[in-house]
């Protein structure tokens, strides 16, 4: 069953200390500084969508705004920002005198709005039929068409007076709503639009809802909204500028939650124990801890892996320990088999075509080392400082591939023997310990667990 991010409230669960950063929005909501429209800027799966329903529900206490919620990725479809988010507005409306008068003054906002689309589709129509008119109805057809013109300048000229006087008459309906309870907008997905979308749904907040009392935040991804602007009006634009004409302050959630006084740690990596000591299928796993978090906090920061993937990731080591009947992960499973098997579920759930090429034997160890964060092998003659667990996953792994298999290769003498008993020593409690070309095989026998195939 889905669960409902509207209802959370930071009281609730606050595992990145979230919310002396909402309560600050909201200082600056409630100021006299020009702020509106906001921008909660972030990449894909940051946690921007419930840090929004958090803030709402946090204003919501105080009762003193209208506070409006428009998933703008679910409206894209219409087509009509303008019709999207004053469709919003009239939910918060309470029914009777005050709902009716706005509807009233909305509607002829609306209908010019959607009349002139229509118009310029029509015209755009005729152009493309009269393109493929026989010449011989040339002249006729050109006569006709200059008085369609002259008549469709005319009707557009007497349009944009109405809709000037329709939009004012909007704004002034605001203004009144407002003066009594001002308005907040949240418009949450608006980089998952389409392009044209997205740029239409920015001139409406700046052209049409710049009134006294209206304030706009929006939850989007800034670098999504530049590729959307240039898909537009074409790469020459500058997008930034562009941008900078309606945003008025942006800021961007943290990354990094602090843990103590002195250390700051990845949400991602706090996202990750979580999840895993919340399911009952995860807990006992002792991957939230030592060796198995060690690799996952570095993946997690080396790749920049998001909230979102996070839980990816926790739902396919879930699906193969269930697929292995609970016994690919336990917390006495030997290190070296549980960090394989770990890097097994890791590469099926990010880099399926590196995890293919590894059960077909033609895996490459500079892919693999490019993805795990190593060039090649790491110096080591047996003694402190010992490399990192990725850094001994490559020379195990990278040295059975395909190809480039000498970059993760120890060489003959007192350096192989160095690296082969520090490799001895994630299996020390197996009776009978993987040897060279067996290591891999952990890995393709989890990926092929995960393709439901019959290893368990």
């Amino acid at each position: 069953m889905a669960i409902d991010i509207s209802t959370f409230t930071f009281d609730e669960r606050d595992e990145f200390n979230r919310k002396a950063i909402a309560s600050k929005v909201i200082t600056l909501l409630n100021s006299d500084v020009d702020v509106s429209p906001m921008v909660i800027d972030g990449g894909w799966g940051t946690g921007k969508s419930e840090f929004c329903h958090k803030l709402m529900n946090m204003m919501k206490v105080a009762e003193s705004h209208h506070l409006i919620y428009v998933d703008a990725f679910q409206a894209d479809h219409a087509d009509e920002p303008l019709l999207t988010i004053l469709s919003e507005l009239l939910k918060v409306l309470p029914e009777g005198e005050e709902r009716n008068s706005f509807t009233k003054k909305a509607i002829p906002a609306v209908r010019y709005g959607l009349k002139t689309l229509v118009k310029a589709g029509v015209g755009h129509l005729l152009r493309q039929d009269a393109a493929d008119v026989v010449n011989d109805f040339d002249k006729e057809i050109q006569k006709a068409a200059d008085k369609a013109i002259d008549s469709s300048v005319e009707s557009l000229l007497k349009d944009h007076v109405k809709a000037n006087e329709s939009i004012n008459s909007l704004q002034k309906a605001l203004q009144d709503i407002a003066a009594n309870k001002k308005i907040v907008l949240f418009v949450d997905e608006l980089d998952r639009c389409r392009p044209n979308f997205s740029a239409n749904m920015l001139e409406i907040i700046k052209h049409t809802f710049d009134v006294e009392g209206v304030q706009f935040v929006l939850i989007t991804n800034t670098s999504q909204l530049k590729a959307s602007i240039n898909h537009c009006y074409g790469e020459a634009v500058d997008a930034q500028r562009y941008l900078d004409k309606f945003l008025k302050f942006t800021f961007s959630l943290p990354n990094q939650v602090k843990t103590n006084s002195y250390t700051n740690t990845n949400a991602s990596i706090i996202h990750y124990q979580n999840l895993l000591r919340k399911s009952s299928i995860t807990q006992d796993t002792w991957l939230d801890r030592d060796s198995a978090l060690s690799l996952v906090s570095h993946l997690i920061n080396i790749s920049n892996i998001s909230l979102r993937e996070v839980e990816t990731l926790v739902r396919h080591i879930q699906v193969y320990q269930m697929l292995s009947n609970n016994e690919g992960f336990k917390s006495n499973t030997i290190i070296g088999y549980k960090l394989l098997r770990l890097i097994g579920v890791i590469l099926f759930c990010f880099k399926p075509k590196l995890a293919a090429e590894m059960v077909d034997r033609k895996s490459d160890a500079k892919e693999l080392g490019k993805f795990l964060g190593g060039e090649q092998i790491v110096k080591f003659e047996g003694e402190h400082p010992y490399p990192e667990h990725y850094q001994v996953i490559l020379v195990m792994l990278g040295q059975e591939c395909f190809y480039s298999s000498k970059l993760f290769s120890p060489t003959e003498g007192e350096n192989h023997d160095s690296w082969e008993g520090l490799i001895s020593q994630y299996f020390k409690q197996s009776g009978y310990p993987p040897g060279k070309g067996e290591r891999s095989k952990i890995v393709t026998d989890t990926i092929e667990t995960l393709r439901l195939g019959a290893f368990y």
